[in-house]
């Protein structure tokens, strides 16, 4: 009877585990890791300094990072709050030139008005 108990305590604790590694939200990108991965690229973007390797490094562990569509859309929502700030201290082409200055191809342009529930 102990054998068995032992044997379903463990399948029980295989189940969640597996549950916590498939779950599409366990891990999901959030605008603190792209505000993050993207703080070398301000002055950049904000067009008050050039383009520095950091920048890149941060632009290209973000690209690598976004694995899931949720974490791509989390990252296009993020983008998009940042170019619809309504500040003014964002260089809109500058921002857009962003990934192809640093070799990533995105599938949209960064702008206040991308619709990030269309990317996959």
């Amino acid at each position: 009877m102990a054998g068995s108990g032992m044997k379903l305590m463990i399948c029980m604790g295989g189940l969640i585990m597996c549950m916590f590694l498939i779950s599409p939200h366990a891990n999901a990108i959030t605008c603190n890791t792209v505000y993050s991965d993207l703080y070398p690229c301000l002055s950049y973007v904000t067009g008050t300094g050039p383009l520095q390797a950091s920048c890149c490094n941060g632009v290209r562990s973000l690209y690598g990072a976004a694995q899931t569509t949720i974490d791509r859309q989390n990252v296009c929502s993020c983008l998009k709050q940042v170019a619809s700030s309504g500040t003014g201290s964002v260089n809109l082409n500058n921002a857009a030139a962003l990934p192809g200055q640093c070799g990533v191809t995105l599938p949209y342009k960064i702008s206040p008005s991308i619709d990030c529930k269309k990317v996959t």
